[in-house]
C-alpha cells in the first residue's frame, strides 16, 4: 500500500497501530454472533453489579436527566432515557427492516411470507396460552405477552455458532419469523401495555407523522432533517399515553425504500463527472464532487443506508446498554411462592415449551395443508431447531415486563424467569443442533 492510499500529514507508525487495532474490531463486527456475545456480557455484568453493589446500580439508573428552559422543565431518570429514548432507535431499525422485508424481502409476497408468518403466529400464541393457563386469575396474569417475543441477536448467534450444520433456508426462516414477531410485539405493546390515550397527544403525533409524509413527498432525502418531526411524534405518543418508542417504528415504516440512482445509474453518473472533472476551476470541481457524492449516497435506498449505518450502533451500543439497565435482577428480590412461582413457571414454560411447540406445529401444519411452502432444506428437525432458539426472548421480553409491572418482587421474578428461560432455550438449541444436524 502506497503513501497515496492514506491522507496527507499522517504518521506511519501511528497509522499502523490504528490499523492493528481497527482490523480485529472490523473482523469482530462482521460476525453475527458477536452482538449476542456482547449482549450476554452486558447481562452478566448487570446481574453481578445488581447483586454485589445494589445501591450504586439503582442510584445510577435513577439519576435524573433533563432540561430546564425558563419555567419549563422536563426531567426523567436515566432508566427512562434508556428504555423510552435509546430504545426508540432500536425500534426505528426494526421498522426499517420490516419496511425493507415487505418491499423486497421475505414478506414481499403472501407466498414468501406464508411459512414465517405461520411460524411466528404459532410462536406467539402458544406461549401466551401456556402462560395464561398457569396464571389466569393470579397477580402476574398481566404479563401474558412476556414469553411471546424472540431476541434476534441471541437466536441468530446460536445458529451462527452451529455453523454449517444449519441450512441457509433455516437462517432466513428465523430472521423472517423474528421480523413478524417484532410486528406482533409492537401491536401488543400499543394495544395492551399503554396508558389511557390522550386526544391532544394523538393529535400532536399525527401532526408529526403528517410532516414526515409531506417532507417525503417533497423529495427530502436527508435523514437528519427528519429528526425534528420525529421528536414531535415521540413527544405526542408520550403525552398520549402510548409508548413513545413506537415513534421509531412509525418513522422506520415511513422511510423511502426505493433507491433514487441505483447501482447502474450511480456508475454512469459518476463516470460522466469523472470524465469531465475540472482541474483549475475549484467551484466547478466542488460542484462535480458534490454530484458524485449525491450519486453515491442515492445508489441505495434511504432505508437500506440507515439500516447499514445504525445496525452496528443498535447491536453493540443500544441493546447492551438496555441489557445493563434492565437485566440487573437482585436475586433476593425474586419470589418463588404463591403467585410469584406461577409467574416464574409461566414465563419459563412459555419460552422453553410454548415457543418451539407453536413454531414447529403451526409451520409444519401450514406446509402440510398447502398454505405455505417448505424448502427441502427446511426439514422438520430444522424447524424444531428454529423453534427452540426462538424461545430466546430476552430483549423484547424484558421490555414488555418493564411495561407490565412496576419495580418490585413481581418484576424481579419476571426478569429472572426471562433470563432462565432464555438461557435454557439457548443451551437446548445448541445441544439439539449439535446432536441432530449433520455437517453440511
Amino acid at each position: 500500500m502506497s503513501d497515496h492510499d492514506h491522507p496527507p500529514e499522517t504518521w506511519a507508525p501511528v497509522r499502523r497501530a490504528a490499523a492493528a487495532i481497527a482490523s480485529p474490531i472490523q473482523q469482530v463486527l462482521a460476525v453475527e454472533a458477536t452482538s449476542g456475545i456482547v449482549l450476554l456480557v452486558a447481562t452478566v455484568a448487570a446481574l453481578v453489579w445488581a447483586n454485589a453493589a445494589p445501591a450504586s446500580y439503582e442510584a445510577l439508573w435513577h439519576t435524573p436527566i433533563g432540561a430546564h428552559v425558563g419555567p419549563w422543565t422536563f426531567e426523567r431518570p436515566l432508566h427512562f432515557w434508556v428504555n423510552d429514548g435509546l430504545m426508540t432507535v432500536f425500534f426505528f431499525v426494526v421498522g426499517l427492516e420490516i419496511r425493507r422485508e415487505i418491499y423486497e424481502g421475505e414478506l414481499a409476497s403472501a407466498r414468501q411470507a406464508a411459512l414465517p408468518l405461520a411460524a411466528a403466529l404459532g410462536g406467539m400464541v402458544a406461549p401466551a396460552l401456556i402462560f395464561t393457563a398457569l396464571n389466569a386469575g393470579r397477580e402476574g396474569a398481566v404479563a401474558w405477552a412476556v414469553p411471546m417475543a424472540t431476541d434476534i441477536a441471541f437466536a441468530v448467534g446460536v445458529l451462527t455458532l452451529l455453523g454449517a450444520r444449519v441450512a441457509p433456508s433455516l437462517r432466513i426462516l428465523l430472521l423472517a419469523l423474528a421480523v413478524i414477531d417484532d410486528i406482533g410485539s409492537i401491536v401488543v405493546i400499543a394495544l395492551f401495555y399503554s396508558a389511557g390515550i390522550s386526544g391532544g397527544g394523538v393529535a400532536l403525533a399525527l401532526a408529526g407523522i403528517a410532516a414526515v409524509l409531506v417532507m417525503r413527498a417533497a423529495g427530502v432525502r436527508t435523514p437528519l432533517l427528519y429528526v425534528v418531526p420525529g421528536v414531535v411524534v415521540w413527544s405526542g405518543l408520550l403525552v398520549a399515553g402510548l409508548h413513545p418508542t413506537l415513534a421509531g417504528v412509525v418513522l422506520g415504516l415511513a422511510t423511502p425504500v426505493r433507491s433514487w440512482f441505483g447501482p447502474s445509474r450511480f456508475a454512469a453518473a459518476t463516470q460522466q463527472h469523472l470524465d469531465q472533472l475540472p482541474e483549475d476551476d475549484r467551484p466547478a470541481l466542488l460542484a462535480s464532487l458534490g454530484e458524485i457524492e449525491r450519486a453515491r449516497r442515492e445508489a441505495v435506498s434511504p432505508a437500506e443506508r440507515l439500516v447499514h449505518a445504525l445496525h452496528p450502533w443498535v447491536a453493540f451500543v443500544a441493546m447492551p446498554i438496555f441489557a445493563l439497565a434492565n437485566a440487573g435482577v437482585a436475586l433476593g428480590g425474586a419470589r418463588f411462592s404463591g403467585d410469584h412461582a406461577w409467574l416464574f413457571a409461566g414465563i419459563v414454560a412459555g419460552l422453553v415449551v410454548g415457543k418451539p411447540l407453536g413454531i414447529t406445529a403451526v409451520s409444519l401444519l401450514a406446509a402440510r395443508v398447502g398454505l405455505a411452502r417448505r424448502s427441502e432444506d427446511a426439514t422438520p428437525r430444522g424447524i424444531v431447531l428454529v423453534g427452540i432458539v426462538g424461545g430466546i426472548g430476552f430483549t423484547m421480553s424484558l421490555f414488555i415486563a418493564q411495561l407490565a409491572f412496576p419495580p418490585g418482587p413481581l418484576l424481579d421474578t419476571a426478569k429472572l424467569a426471562i433470563l432462565v428461560g432464555s438461557g435454557v432455550a439457548m443451551l437446548a438449541g445448541l445441544a439439539f443442533g449439535l446432536a441432530t444436524r449433520a455437517r453440511r
